[in-house]
């Protein structure tokens, strides 16, 4: 009875147009204090106590780094290696745009700003060659999915907030998905584009391709820094994040000099106001957590889904369906806050890793970034490319339907995420 009180206020006040964190913080506040005895001393220690985590601190950092990256021209290096690299196979800078956000994903931990700094270089130059503008749009706002894959990723950060997940462990766990996830893309991709002779660029030289790399390498090594440093054990992954974020306004500003002193106050203060943004969503789900772990739903739900037999591949697919259903509604970082309170007890109780289950979400997340009413992807892709929600929708199927293939893959076939992180001694 609890539950469906809970979530019927939840879904009126969200069906009011109210954004998802203040809905959720008046519907934790309307039911302690009508129905429960609970103090409002502990509603407002909870809410200092949820972001009083280190690994929150990862956040702004991150989408720090991103930013220094999405403004200093690495993206406009790492297009030109990805281009010299598959330019000449069939769909040439639709490919190089597949591998382009593969390599940016891994530098900026954000799909949004993998589609802005990818595809505001990329369409433009794509449309001169020939290449319909659907086309384009499809391949970049389902690429740029993959930033939140590739490691360092945002959202995998908030899924270790949410269930107390290894951070490291779930960055090494998402490189192997992450890498077939964009084979997967970039079949795709060529597949269309052989389909229809689309163009091809002339074969670079391996002179060309060597001096792509070496102009690319300052934000390539961006990788290295992050990701040896969390194996090598020189950082957390939280410091990881303040070194990349240290890291990408070097290269940016001296390095790449694409990104003047006088324009570095401007990106500290949209990184904050998005810093902002997350952590007081952030803020809010604790405490939904909270109220739905006092009124043992999540425990509940448990034993209930154990006792019906649904098992772990019955409850695969209803969390699978749950979570796309959401996709429709929320964005990311809102389902994993609010979702993955309530699904990853159940998934423990069922033998499933937490890692693995982590990947899932995540994938689930992609794949709702890319479809309406509210795909961020979709909207951000609507902006580079003036067309409109409708229009881009119908561009991205193909590649939305092989990310929903690719989701099946790795739901059911767990070694894809556990491979690497189990080799590597990290579980």
């Amino acid at each position: 009875m609890s539950a469906a009180i809970i979530f019927v206020i939840l879904l009126v006040l969200m069906l009011t147009g109210m954004p998802i964190s203040i809905s959720l913080g008046l519907t934790v506040l309307t039911f302690l204090f009508t129905m429960t005895q609970v103090p409002i001393e502990s509603v407002a220690l909870k809410l200092f106590t949820g972001i009083e985590k280190f690994e929150i601190m990862a956040i702004p950092f991150f989408i720090l780094a991103g930013n220094f990256l999405t403004h200093g021209g690495v993206a406009r290096r790492m297009i030109n290696f990805a281009t010299a690299m598959v330019g000449h196979w069939y769909g040439g800078l639709g490919l190089g745009g597949v591998l382009a956000c593969a390599l940016f994903a891994a530098v900026s931990g954000s799909s949004p700003a993998t589609v802005v700094a990818i595809g505001a270089i990329l369409m433009p130059a794509m449309t001169r060659q020939g290449f319909p503008a659907k086309f384009g749009a499809g391949v970049i706002t389902t690429s740029g999915a993959l930033g939140i894959l590739i490691p360092p990723s945002i959202v995998m950060v908030m899924y270790s907030v949410s269930t107390n997940t290894s951070v490291g462990a779930l960055f090494m766990a998402g490189v192997l998905p992450g890498l077939l996830l964009a084979a997967f893309l970039g079949f795709t991709t060529w597949y269309r584009a052989r389909k229809f002779d689309y163009p091809r660029q002339p074969k670079a030289s391996w002179g060309q391709r060597v001096k792509a790399f070496r102009e690319s390498a300052w934000g390539l090594f961006l990788i290295v820094v992050v990701m040896g440093g969390i194996y090598t054990g020189i950082f957390t992954p939280t410091e990881a994040a303040a070194m990349s974020a240290v890291y990408a306004f070097f290269v940016a500003v001296f390095v790449y000099k694409d990104l003047r002193m006088s324009d570095v106050p401007k990106v500290l203060l949209n990184s904050a106001n998005m810093s902002a943004m997350l952590l007081y969503i952030i803020t809010n789900a604790v405490l939904f957590s909270f109220l739905l772990t006092h009124e043992n739903i999540p425990q509940a739900m448990a034993d209930f889904m154990i006792g019906s037999g649904v098992g772990m591949v019955g409850f695969l697919i209803m969390a699978n369906i749950l979570m796309l259903v959401a996709g429709n509604f929320m964005e990311p970082s809102s389902i994993v806050l609010i979702l993955a309170p309530i699904l990853f007890p159940i998934a423990i109780k069922l033998g499933i890793d937490p890692v693995h289950f982590g990947i899932i979400m995540v994938v689930n997340m992609e794949v709702g970034m890319c479809h309406p009413p509210v795909g961020l992807n979709l909207y951000v892709a609507s902006g580079i490319t003036k067309m409109g929600i409708t229009e881009l929708t119908v561009a991205v199927w193909p590649w939305l339907v092989s990310m929903l293939v690719f989701l099946i893959l790795v739901t059911y076939v767990p070694g894809i995420s556990l491979v690497l992180p189990k080799a590597l001694g990290m579980m």
